[in-house]
């Protein structure tokens, strides 16, 4: 009686609708100790989602209008700044086996916060830069950034093995930290770089790259002891043995070649599309707050992809959630055709509001597609190493992200496309989305599984003692699941 009441009682129901995140996140804070909720917050909603969000936008323009360069270079320059991410295994065997002070993954926080602080700061209070010293500095940053996310990564990672029935969850709050992040950061990107220019941007943007220090700094985690130095070469390749071993397991080595591939073949020629948003002559000519308003709208978009996944679609499995996702995602590609050709504005679709709806449709697609590989990626971890194979697959993402930038990069320079030539974008964006279809074919790939239960077989989930010199202190990582 009073649940139906409760039902009927408008102001109920909107009370309840409010409370309902709020007591998400307390029952995540309770299962998992609230500094990894607030860390993961941090690291993904404003260390990646805010600050990538502004630096994105102004990243752009700074290397359009200050250094001068060609779409095809840009890609090119683009796809360097992910090397910091290719070698997440590295980071995330040190993690794992290189503790600093007693801590595994504090000091790589703090490490992370500082190289990201200074290199925005070298960005932002040098004149007439070099592109190469624009490109370290860059590099920088975006290592300061890998480095935070493989040490958050291996906590999520760790509390997946230990919580399985919480994987979904985790990532779900991963999604929307990094989603609500992009949002505000996009949505201030245009106006700020119109204010304080790309270099003005650059320097706001150490204030949230340092609060990363802030998480190496709250983070709740044991302390290892007897631990000695001299016993690291070990550590390394008794890591590297228990990685080779898990990749020789079919339903991991499976899934990693499909990751790859997957994102290899799907083309990325998303600066030919930002050089065409901004000509004046052959495209619609769109101001820099208008550009960020498209990117605000696209994080509005990954956002509801998030939410879709959490609320209906975390509990399918991933083979039949990517099938629909990825056709989903190569038809929505053909909406930059249907621009680019112009034909919005022959029934009478204006460019800006033909883009927001674009850059929505597709970004809640690509978030749906992503977030079961996210999943599937925390459960074939085995124990001991989670933080270093995590970050192994996510380098495996980023060497097919890698691939699809730079031969996204060649495509547009083999087709013409420069900064004010765009005769041939149309192709590169038919072309584009035909490859999108192709991860159809290699579903096999990816197990059947039930998403809410375990891949790995039960010896790789747990660190038997005696059988590994990683034991004594890798399970002696981030306490978060202690009691509170």
């Amino acid at each position: 009686m009073e649940e139906s009441q409760l039902e009927r009682n408008p102001r109920n129901g909107f009370l309840a609708l409010v409370l309902r995140p709020i007591n998400w996140l307390k029952m995540l804070g309770e299962e998992l100790h609230w500094s990894f909720v607030l860390g993961v917050m941090i690291v993904y909603g404003i260390s990646q989602g805010f600050a990538v969000g502004m630096s994105k936008v102004s990243t752009k323009y700074y290397m359009k209008d200050e250094q001068k360069v060609q779409p095809s270079e840009l890609q090119v320059y683009l796809g360097l700044l992910q090397l910091p991410w290719v070698i997440k295994p590295l980071w995330g065997l040190l993690t794992d086996t290189l503790p600093v002070l007693g801590y595994r993954r504090r000091p790589y926080f703090i490490f992370a916060g500082f190289l990201s602080v200074t290199s925005m700061l070298a960005l932002s209070i040098q004149r007439n830069l070099s592109l190469a010293f624009s490109l370290l500095s860059l590099m920088g940053v975006s290592a300061g950034i890998a480095i935070a996310d493989v040490a958050i990564d291996a906590c999520v990672t760790q509390n997946s093995i230990s919580h399985p029935s919480l994987a979904g969850d985790m990532q779900s709050l991963c999604g929307f930290s990094s989603s609500i992040g992009a949002l505000v950061g996009y949505s201030l990107s245009g106006f700020l770089v119109h204010l304080v220019g790309p270099k003005g941007v650059f320097g706001l943007l150490s204030v949230p790259a340092g609060l990363v220090i802030l998480v190496g700094m709250m983070l709740k985690e044991s302390r290892v002891h007897k631990f000695t130095h001299r016993g690291v070469n070990e550590k390394f390749l008794d890591a590297g043995k228990a990685m080779w071993t898990a990749l020789k397991f079919r339903d991991v080595w499976r899934p990693c070649l499909y990751m790859y591939l997957s994102l290899a073949v799907s083309l990325n020629i998303h600066e030919g599309m930002f050089y065409w948003y901004t000509d004046a002559k052959g495209g619609p000519s769109f101001s820099q707050e208008v550009v960020g308003s498209i990117f605000s709208v696209g994080a509005v978009g990954s956002l509801s992809g998030v939410l879709i996944y959490q609320n209906w679609l975390k509990d399918h499995r991933f083979r039949d959630l990517l099938f629909w996702s990825q056709l989903l995602y190569g038809a929505s590609g053909l909406l930059d055709l249907i621009l680019v050709l112009r034909l919005n504005l022959k029934i009478g679709l204006p460019d800006y509001f033909f883009v927001v709806i674009d850059e929505a449709i597709s970004m809640m697609i690509g978030r749906i597609k992503w977030q079961p590989l996210l999943v599937l990626s925390s459960k074939l971890c085995p124990a001991g190493i989670e933080g270093t194979f995590f970050a192994l697959l996510m380098s495996i993402d980023h060497v097919g992200l890698l691939s699809s930038t730079w031969v996204g990069g060649l495509l547009l320079k083999f087709l013409k496309v420069t900064r004010t030539q765009f005769d041939n974008l149309w192709v590169a964006i038919l072309i584009r989305s035909l490859m999108r279809i192709i991860p159809v074919f290699l579903l096999f790939l990816i197990p059947r599984s039930d998403p809410n239960l375990s891949i790995l077989p039960e010896e790789m989930l747990k660190t038997k003692k005696g059988d590994n010199r990683l034991e004594s202190e890798n399970t002696e990582m981030v306490s978060l699941v202690d009691s509170t």
